[in-house]
Order: structure tokens, then sequence, then C-alpha cells
């Protein structure tokens, strides 16, 4: 028997449901107020921390009361629904010419690409069509296409994993190294083949910051090329450079400008300054887009194209996206970036006035940097540990080991975005400061400095939904 509703007036912390555990792993058998289930659901989003400290991520946090306006206005547009929305429709066209103009692309009028769920998405997209245009040519010429493969430095983010085994093509990684700290032309070069599709050079490296040399990649390539007569290809992940080289390092030639890159993907929720998640994929132009991977759909009331792996998704995200544009153009996106690398900047150098750290490198194309404690054997404590301190002041800072040949390596990173200024900054270095005075007076290791001496690998926090 459905119980009665509490009287309008019961305040919210008075109804049944407060003083009750709402069910966690199956739907109540109840209906309950919306203010009350609202309360419920903030509470323990609470427990997630501020986005603001998380130091950690790339996706942006902060986005102006105009632009979230424009995002809760309109949530209820479905994106695939260009028939329904043509506006927005029209409106993801002109954001993708915006970008493949930043990325200096040849075609005109209009130029070929999408917007996707997040750039995972935008660099499967990349990575299949070079898979689809490498089957054409094998197949036209009566040659095997069972053993795909495509080239990526071992710093590569998860993405590349799935699509090497969602689509079955061989991931051959280039080792990072302290002495070939991104992805070496050469090394690239040595592991190509017939069978290769692609390779994919990174703007905004997740794990370093540090960028790929996409042209003496291209160079390399294009030597390659020439002398055995294939069409190995370049797919750019710019899921973080993608918005700070435009802005930023204009001259420098890692885009369309490059023979060999014939598509570039990027994250519209990272320095693309939106919300999560939007990403974007360009192609050169139409024709590296191959045929069936455009999808004619006609049951939505047209004849409406799909190049997109997911299907549904809401429109407010490329809304935004065309806010940002309209709202900064080039003069605001420079000085939001140039803000961020400044912002970088001057933690870094307060960070070596300390005298214990060390960075992997002195460039900073991007605003992020990581480094590593100068001789942790001296020191009862580690990064991990470091970074447990932070938490317990509301700052994410991610401490972990570099990839396959460095695992050895532990390392520290911050990123910054948009709404990291230099107050914030401060105030993440005295607590960072006080973490230290506090780890310096253990008198015994902790456990991390123990495996850390002993050389054992430290498994990092896992999320485990099976508990």
């Amino acid at each position: 028997m459905k119980r009665e509703m509490e009287n309008p007036n019961t305040p919210i912390f008075g109804t049944e449901e407060e003083a009750s555990v709402a069910p966690k792993y199956e739907l109540p058998a109840h209906s309950m107020p919306g203010e009350v289930a609202y309360q419920m659901v903030h509470d323990e989003a609470m427990m997630d921390g501020n986005a603001r400290l998380n130091l950690a991520t790339f996706v942006t946090t902060w986005m102006d009361d105009y632009a979230r306006r424009v995002m809760t206005e309109n949530m209820d547009k479905n994106m695939i629904d260009k028939t329904e929305y043509p506006q927005t429709a029209e409106i993801e066209r002109r954001c993708v010419n915006m970008i493949a103009k930043l990325w200096n692309s040849p075609e005109d009028p209009y130029c070929t690409g999408t917007s996707t769920v997040g750039s995972s998405e935008a660099c499967m997209l990349g990575a299949l069509s070079a898979l689809k245009r490498w089957q054409k040519r094998r197949r036209a010429k009566g040659l095997p296409t069972d053993k795909p493969n495509f080239i990526i430095s071992t710093c590569m983010q998860v993405v590349w994993e799935k699509f090497a085994i969602y689509w079955d093509v061989e991931m051959r990684m280039v080792p990072v190294t302290a002495d070939k700290i991104t992805l070496d032309p050469h090394d690239v070069v040595a592991m190509c083949d017939e069978n290769t599709i692609c390779v994919v050079p990174i703007q905004g490296v997740t794990i370093t910051g540090l960028n790929d040399n996409v042209k003496a990649i291209n160079d390399a390539l294009d030597k390659l090329n020439r002398e055995k007569g294939w069409e190995i290809c370049i797919h750019v992940d710019a899921a973080t450079g993608g918005f700070i080289h435009p802005f930023i390092d204009p001259k420098t030639e890692w885009d369309f400008r490059l023979k060999w890159v014939l598509s570039i993907s990027a994250s519209g929720h990272k320095y693309g300054l939106v919300y999560p998640g939007v990403g974007w994929v360009i192609w050169k132009d139409k024709t590296y887009l191959p045929e069936e991977m455009n999808f004619a759909v006609n049951y939505l009331g047209a004849s409406i194209p799909s190049i997109s792996i997911n299907f549904s998704r809401p429109g407010n995200q490329v809304l935004a996206q065309y806010y940002q544009f309209l709202r900064l153009g080039m003069e605001g996106y420079h000085k939001i970036q140039q803000n961020c690398i400044n912002v970088c900047l001057y933690l870094r150098e307060e960070l070596k006035q300390m005298g214990i750290f060390e960075f992997l490198s002195d460039e900073m194309p991007n605003p992020l940097f990581v480094w590593k404690l100068k001789e942790e054997e001296r020191y009862n404590w580690t990064l991990y540990d470091l970074s447990d301190r932070l938490r317990l002041r509301g700052w994410q800072v991610p401490a972990y080991s570099m990839p396959k040949d460095m695992e050895e390596v532990v390392i520290m990173r911050v990123v910054i975005r948009q709404g990291t200024g230099k107050d914030l900054a401060d105030l993440l270095i005295r607590d960072m400061k006080q973490a230290i005075v506090e780890l310096n007076q253990l008198k015994e290791p902790t456990n991390s400095a123990l495996k850390w001496r002993s050389k054992e690998v430290q498994i990092p926090r896992v999320f485990n939904h099976s508990r």
C-alpha cells in the first residue's frame, strides 16, 4: 500500500525519507517530494569535494553565468535530431569550421568534422578512418588486411588501448625514456611496416604535459612513404594542445599544414573551455572521411548524416562551445591560456625554491608540469604521501609512476585551467609547505617509502564497482 505523502509544509529534514537510509542499489518502493530527493542527491555529491581544487583533471571546472544559462536552457535538445533542431546543427557546423581554420584546414567553404562525446570518441573516429582507408588500399591491391597496427608512445591515454582492443588493431608503443621523453621520429620509422595505418603523436601528453614533435615525425614519414610506396598518415591527438597552440604558439607546424596530418582530435571540454563532455574531430578534407563512416538516418524525419559512434547526446555542449567562441574570440582565448601558463610558471618557480624537487623537463608548452622528489632515499615519505596530505586539505594533486621502462620514477602533476589564479596557487603552495613540514617530522618511513626502497610496485587507489 502506498503511504501518504508528507504534508507540503513539512521541513525537508523533518520528512520520513531524511529520517531513514535511502536504498542504494534498488528503486525505492514509493515516491518522495522533489525537494527531498534533490537534497539527498545534493548532499551525497558534496562528498566528491570541490572540482575547482582538482588539479589532476584537464576538464573545465568553471564557466561564467551566461555559459551556464546557455547549457541549462538547451539541455533537452538531442544533438542527433538535426531535423528537429536545425539551428543547433548549423551551429555545430560553424564550430567545426572555426576549429578547422584554427588548425589551418585547406578545405573551403565548409570543413569536414563533427562534435563527439569527449575526445575519446574523436580519437576513435580519426583512427577508424585511417583503418578504413588502409583496408581499401590493401584490398584494391589484393593484399591481406588482417594485421593492421598503429604507432604511439607509452605515454598515451587509455582511449588508444580501447581502440586497439575494440577494432583488433595492434598498438605498437615507442618507449618513453629519460633520454627520449617524447615520441622519437627514428623509433617511429623503425616500427612502421606495410600494415601501419597511422602514427599518433600527442599534443599535450597526459602524463608529462609535453608535445610530440609532429613536424619531425611528418618529415620522417614522408621520406619513408616515398621510399616504400606507403601512405602512412598521422592522426594528431590534440586533446589538450589543440586549443592551446593556435592561441599561444600559432607558428609551430603541427596541424593540417603538414602533408601527412589527415585528422586531428581535441577536447572542447578541456582548453576549449566547456564543461564535460564535448570533443571534436576534423579531417583535412572530405576525401579522408570514408563513405562507410557516414551513415544516413531517415527515421527522424529526414535523411540525417551521422558520423559519430554515439547517437543521442546533449546539444547544449555544442551551443556552449559556440558561446565561448563568440564570447572570447582569439583575444580572449589567448589571454586565458596565457594566464594558465603564467600560473604554471609561478607554481614551478615556487616548487623550485623549496629545493627538494626536480622537473622532468625544462619545457612547458601546455599549462601543466610534472616533478619528482630529489634523492628519495633521504626521506621517510614519498610523493604518494604528499598527495594524500594535500587531499586532506581538499586538493587533488595526483602522484603516479611513469609508464613501462620508467616505472621506477614517481612524479606529481598539476594542471592549471581557467578558474585557477595566483591567489589559489598561493593557497596550494601554503598547504604543500605545511604538508612537507609534517612529513619531514616523521621518525619512521611510511609504507609508501618502504615499498619504494624495496622497489615494490605501488598499486594506485582502485575504484571497484563490485566491492
